[in-house]
């Protein structure tokens, strides 16, 4: 290969860097990267989920984590790049652990960002492939059991004085498959879910709830959609999806419990976790504790005066699963985001009168577009190049969330321009549309708060044709009687308003299950420190306690949405394993400032 070839110029430069770490040269390894560079690092180095910006918090990380991680074999895969362009390079390396993978760019020689992440444990490497289980012993056997008698046993155990070592609390999409990826690794856990049947999280929702993310996106481990899958799925397919993979993959999922307490042992360094399960209680002591309630943690209320003067029902969004009680009947819907504009659009399909009260602007991107502009690793097209969904979320991965708002400013920004008349119909309404303070749209958003946007699947055609009103921009006074007046003096009627107002923080069901001194301790979750509206500092580069060690020894938070809960279940499941083996797993974390 031509020596200015650009696998050639990262095989050189990933040398360089193994050669370096290896003598323990951390001052001349930093001399291969440029002033402004980015490690982001999942559990290979850091036993975390953490992101090093700048030299300095690089080698800070080095010189705590090298020696014992003992990075080698480093080997580049596959690279692109052009004069004009920065290469980027794929790689692979070994830990004193296990096997890791990555992904590093490269500007005018040097590095300006570079993934490690962790992907298997020596000893412990998933039954895949050509190492997968042999499943049933040929040959004859009096005392053989058959695969459906192991399966009962194995169930009947934790109901039966067997403790596992993980149970997950929540059994949607984020608990079911971290739960697959623990069956793989040999981890024993049991799944917790209040709903009776695994999809019930998805089949109670609203009438018209559909995966707004295309299908590309949407997979979950071991189990790809398969290639007739509709490129957005209806929420009741998605139910019956995770049922059958429940089954699937083989999990232990306890529908119809309860969690109502749990404490930790600090001496046997396992938790004693109360449950009800079918009305009877159990109590199970696992040493790993998860909480997959999602993204978020219980319904956030807003406070409206005269509430008790309000003649007519007032429900949460999480409350409401069907429209057809309200045909004929006069409907406000508080807030304008996601929830709101889908409970909305039920409402009207099933004859409401339906207002939306705005109270601050939303992002809102057509999903025509978005699915067109922004998800072109997760594609048809990008599967025909070879970009299967692994290979896609790797790729997403390698960009630090501190370099995202330049990349997401200018996709908004071709965004914006496409679809203009939309945009400038829609505000004619009196709609309040923004694209983020620093104008970086919906995903900054969903990283940042995890609310405040909209993939419009229908409702902005509703809104601009007034069939659903806006009422935007207008505190609310109080509720009357027969409705709400707000604070220009006007006045809405409404028999029935629903608060779309959002949920609290994961950390809330911690402070109701364990308490609120551990609550407090670990603080809230998900949000990046952006400084941004509802996203105080200080600047964490990623997601705040998601995905790795907390504050509270032995206790997780998994979820978000069916991607990222996909991607990191796998990091979560390797440090969860880790653990269970004896592996040595201290972890690096650095003062925020």
């Amino acid at each position: 290969m031509h020596d200015t070839a650009p696998a050639a110029k990262a095989a050189a430069w990933l040398a360089d860097l193994g050669e370096r770490l290896g003598r323990g040269e951390i001052a001349r390894a930093l001399e291969l990267f440029a002033d402004d560079c980015y490690w982001r690092d999942l559990v290979a180095f850091t036993w975390n989920v953490k992101t090093m910006e700048g030299k300095p918090a690089i080698a800070a990380m080095l010189e705590a984590t090298l020696a014992r991680t003992a990075p080698s074999s480093w080997q580049v895969t596959q690279a692109s790049g052009t004069g004009t362009e920065p290469v980027q390079a794929w790689f692979t390396f070994a830990t004193a652990t296990g096997k890791g993978r990555g992904i590093l760019t490269l500007e005018s020689g040097k590095c300006r960002t570079i993934l490690t992440t962790l992907q298997s444990l020596d000893g412990h490497e998933e039954p895949l492939g050509a190492t997968r289980p042999m499943g049933v012993r040929h040959g004859a056997d009096r005392n053989r059991k058959k695969w459906t008698e192991r399966r009962a046993a194995e169930e009947a155990a934790y109901g039966n004085g067997a403790d596992p070592y993980c149970l997950i609390i929540g059994g949607g999409q984020g608990g079911i498959m971290l739960g697959a990826r623990l069956r793989q690794l040999g981890v024993p856990a049991v799944i917790v879910e209040k709903n009776a049947k695994a999809g019930d999280s998805w089949r109670n929702r609203y009438r018209s709830l559909v995966l707004h993310d295309p299908v590309w996106y949407d997979h979950l481990p071991y189990i790809p959609f398969p290639a007739n899958w509709p490129v957005f799925t209806p929420k009741d397919k998605m139910g019956d999806w995770l049922e059958m993979y429940v089954k699937a993959m083989e999990l232990t999922y306890w529908g119809g419990t309860e969690c109502t307490s749990a404490s930790f042992d600090e001496k046997e360094k396992r938790w004693t976790v109360e449950l009800v399960r079918d009305g009877k209680p159990v109590t199970l002591r696992p040493a790993q504790l998860v909480f997959a309630t999602g993204a978020y943690g219980p319904p956030k209320f807003i406070d409206l005066p005269g509430a008790s003067d309000f003649r007519g029902e007032v429900l949460h969004s999480s409350q409401y699963s069907d429209g057809s009680a309200y045909a004929g009947k006069k409907v406000v819907v508080i807030g304008a985001a996601s929830s709101a504009h889908d409970v909305a659009v039920d409402l009207w399909e099933a004859g409401a009168d339906v207002t939306m009260v705005q109270r601050s602007p939303t992002t809102v991107v057509r999903s025509e577009t978005l699915t067109e502009l922004a998800f072109d690793t997760y594609s048809e097209a990008a599967v025909e190049r070879g970009i299967d969904v692994d290979t896609a979320d790797l790729l997403g991965a390698a960009t630090p969330f501190a370099l995202q708002p330049a990349k997401q400013k200018a996709l908004y920004d071709r965004i914006r321009a496409r679809d203009a008349e939309f945009y400038r119909k829609l505000e004619a309404t009196g709609f309040l549309l923004d694209f983020g303070h620093d104008e970086t749209g919906l995903m900054m958003k969903a990283y940042r708060t995890g609310s405040g946007y909209y993939v419009d699947v229908g409702a902005s055609q509703l809104i601009i044709d007034g069939e659903i009103g806006i009422k935007a921009g207008v505190g609310i006074e109080t509720l009357t009687p027969g409705g709400i007046r707000f604070a220009d003096g006007s006045e809405i009627q409404a028999d029935t308003i629903i608060q779309s107002t959002g949920f609290q923080s994961m950390h809330e069901v911690v402070a109701k299950i364990v308490s609120r001194e551990t609550a407090d301790s670990i603080g809230t979750c998900w949000g990046l420190g952006s400084g941004t509206r509802n996203d105080p500092g200080p600047w964490h580069g990623e997601l705040r306690n998601m995905y790795k060690p907390v504050a509270q020894e032995n206790l997780w938070f998994q979820g978000g949405n069916l991607a990222l809960s996909r991607f990191f279940s796998k990091f979560v499941a390797l440090q969860i394993k880790a653990r269970m083996e004896g592996i040595p797993t201290p972890v690096y974390a650095t003062p925020l400032v």
